[in-house]
C-alpha cells in the first residue's frame, strides 16, 4: 500500500485528502462510460483531485496548474473560516472570497446544503473555463460530476452502482445546450456523503456548481422508489436546474431536459 499525494493512483492506493484524511482510492470504471472519440482524453490527481480531461488537444500542464491555482483558493479560504468545510447548511462566505468561493456559496444556498457539496463540480468548472481558451470543447469530470462545452452531440452512460439499469442507459447532450453542469450523487456507490439510498441522482444545470450542490440535496431525499416524484419535484422547482434523473433499484424518473437512449 502507498500513499499518494500527486500523480496517477492505482486500485488499492491510500490518497490524502483536503483534511488530511487518508482515503483508499477506489479505480473510478464508471469513466469508460464516456463517449468522445475525437477528444484526447488524460487525467490530472492532486491528492484527492483527480480528474478525467477530453479536450481537441493535450493540456496538462495548463489543467496541472488551473487544479493547483482552485485548490490553494479552497484551501486558503477554509483556514479563514473552517465552517466552509464542515457544515452540512449553507454558509454566508467572508467579504473579498475568491470566485470560486463564492460561488460555491451561492449554489449551495439555493440546494439548502453545505457549501463542500459544490466542490467536485466546481473544480471541474472553474477547470474547464480556464481551459476553454486552449480549446473549443471540454469535457471535465470529478468523480461523476462534469462540465462539458461540446461541439457535437455527446452520450454519458450512467453508472449506478448495483441497479440493473447501470451503465445501460445513458444521457444525450447535444451542442446547443452546452455549456452544461452534468453532477451525480449517489448514496450507495462512493465515499461521498449522503442521507439517500439512490443509486444515482443526476443534475442537469446551467453551471456545475449548482449541478453538484443540487445533486447532493436530491439523492438525500430519496431512500426508497416512493420517494422519487416528491426528489424530482423539489429539483424542478430549483431556479437554472434544467433536468433530473433519478434511479433507485429497477426504478426510474425523470423531469425536465432528459434525453435518453440505449448505452
Amino acid at each position: 500500500m502507498r500513499v499518494v499525494r500527486e500523480g496517477m493512483p492505482s486500485q488499492g492506493d491510500v490518497r490524502v485528502d483536503i483534511k488530511g484524511k487518508a482515503v483508499m482510492y477506489e479505480e473510478r470504471k464508471y469513466r469508460d462510460l464516456f463517449r468522445g472519440i475525437n477528444l484526447e482524453f488524460f487525467d490530472v490527481c492532486v491528492m484527492e483531485t483527480d480528474l478525467r480531461i477530453g479536450a481537441a488537444s493535450n493540456v496538462y500542464e495548463e489543467a496541472h496548474r488551473a487544479v493547483l491555482k482552485y485548490r490553494e483558493q479552497i484551501e486558503t479560504y477554509i483556514r479563514l473560516q473552517p465552517q466552509f468545510l464542515t457544515s452540512l447548511q449553507p454558509v454566508c462566505c467572508l467579504p473579498g472570497a475568491a470566485e470560486i468561493i463564492r460561488r460555491m456559496c451561492a449554489a449551495a444556498e439555493l440546494a439548502g446544503v453545505g457549501p463542500m457539496a459544490a466542490v467536485a463540480g466546481a473544480v471541474s468548472e472553474m477547470v474547464g473555463n480556464d481551459l476553454l481558451r486552449l480549446t473549443p470543447e471540454i469535457i471535465v469530470e470529478n468523480g461523476g460530476d462534469i462540465f462539458m462545452k461540446s461541439r457535437q452531440v455527446r452520450k454519458i452512460g450512467i453508472y449506478a452502482g448495483t441497479s440493473p439499469l447501470s451503465e445501460k442507459i445513458s444521457l444525450v447532450v447535444s451542442p446547443e445546450k452546452t455549456p452544461v453542469g452534468i453532477c451525480t450523487s449517489s448514496g450507495t456507490v462512493g465515499h461521498s456523503l449522503s442521507f439517500g439510498r439512490a443509486d444515482a441522482a443526476v443534475i442537469l444545470a446551467r453551471d456545475a456548481f449548482l449541478a453538484d450542490a443540487v445533486a447532493t440535496a436530491t439523492g438525500n431525499r430519496v431512500r426508497e422508489p416512493a420517494d422519487i416524484d416528491a426528489a424530482l419535484e423539489f429539483a424542478s422547482g430549483i431556479p437554472g436546474v434544467t433536468g433530473a434523473l433519478i434511479i433507485i433499484g429497477d426504478k426510474l424518473g425523470a423531469w425536465g431536459d432528459v434525453v435518453l437512449a440505449p448505452f
